[in-house]
């Protein structure tokens, strides 16, 4: 008996270790691809696509990053990305702190109101957005002279901390829940307030969920295409819709090497934040979501 379910246990495995070691080729395969795609010539292009770049090309980065604006549209998500965060978590922090730890007369309501927010996809309402920033600023066109709410990489950042919302609060509040009260007694007790308890004693306790929600929404806000698409329809492109525009001048004008340039550059940061913080995303979702 216990023979037949050591084989069982030895095949159960031995599928996992197959499943996973197919799923890291279909996804490392590509990544590899594209690099090495980056760095090829575009008479390389037209022969085998699996064949070796015969030298690597590096001025197809240089190309993409000042030729296309590969560069300034980096900069744009940097500044969108960072100021989204901070509004988020300046938003987010306090008031999953109040629903997690104080009783009141709407906690209830509050509770469940950003619970909905978790099944809300902002894409699907990406449209009732542009048109009341529309609306703004066609207002304040009539007053000024010109709009402010479209093209705004500012509002871009407002609307992405906006949509985080739920998500976050969600998860900082459960994760909340689970810390002691005796550490807000002990605070309490030496005089210290309800503000400089939260701030000083509960928020620094809650880092490994506070990284969490950096990390994941830093990999929604950096490739977010559909807002960004939308809102700005000038210059001050974000990198992945400046990727769109590279890959359509590109390809019409064949240099290839320059377009897969380009997506590294879009893929690179968010590879190699992963990379060095998968443990710690892992484990503050995880810790995170115990609790409801």
């Amino acid at each position: 008996m216990r023979e037949m379910e050591n084989k069982h246990t030895g095949l159960y495995k031995a599928f996992v270790y197959l499943v996973l070691i197919l799923l890291a080729i279909v996804i490392v395969v590509p990544i590899a691809w594209v690099f090495l795609a980056s760095v090829k010539s575009n008479a390389e292009f037209y022969g085998n696509p699996w064949t070796l770049p015969k030298s690597f090309h590096w001025e197809n980065f240089t190309s993409a990053w000042t030729t296309a604006g590969m560069g300034k549209y980096l900069g744009n998500s940097v500044f969108v990305t960072a100021l989204s965060l901070i509004l988020l978590i300046i938003i987010a922090l306090p008031a999953s702190y109040v629903l997690a730890r104080f009783h009141f007369v709407t906690q209830k309501f509050w509770n469940w109101f950003f619970m909905l927010g978790l099944f809300i996809n902002a894409n699907y309402i990406v449209v009732p957005i542009f048109l009341m920033l529309l609306g703004g600023d066609n207002f304040f066109t009539k007053i000024l002279g010109h709009g402010i709410f479209l093209n705004n990489l500012w509002m871009l950042s407002l609307v992405y901390a906006s949509t985080a919302l739920p998500f976050t609060i969600y998860l900082l509040s459960n994760y909340f829940r689970t810390l002691p009260a005796s550490f807000e007694e002990a605070a309490y007790m030496d005089g210290a307030g309800y503000f400089t308890t939260f701030l000083k004693v509960m928020a620094p306790m809650a880092r490994p969920s506070i990284i969490t929600v950096i990390l994941f929404n830093f990999l929604s806000f950096w490739n977010e295409y559909i807002m960004a698409l939308t809102l700005i329809p000038g210059d001050n492109k974000t990198l992945p819709v400046g990727l769109l525009n590279l890959s359509a001048a590109q390809k019409s004008a064949q240099n290839y090497g320059q377009l897969y340039a380009g997506l590294v550059i879009v893929m690179l940061p968010t590879l190699i934040l992963y990379i060095m913080v998968q443990k710690q995303l892992t484990e503050g979702m995880t810790v995170g979501g115990v609790k409801g």
